[in-house]
């Protein structure tokens, strides 16, 4: 089995910029729903370890975890 790495570096730069727009609307406010059960994403800068983030929905079908500094 070979491994593409082009097409590997292509899914994970779209997957940072998708991650990096939603970072973008929920921090200014706008209201984004999880692709998977349609609740909002929230965005928690608050959370045990103040040098990540998480943005998540209420069922955890999304989970993005983020670093801060």
């Amino acid at each position: 089995m070979k491994l593409d790495i082009d097409a590997f570096n292509k899914k994970r730069a779209a997957a940072f910029n998708q991650h990096k727009n939603i970072l973008k609307k929920l921090s200014k406010g706008q209201t984004l729903l999880c692709e998977q059960c349609n609740k909002p994403l929230q965005l928690d800068l608050n959370g045990k370890d103040k040098n990540k983030g998480l943005v998540s929905c209420v069922k955890g079908c999304t989970s993005i975890e983020l670093e801060l500094g």
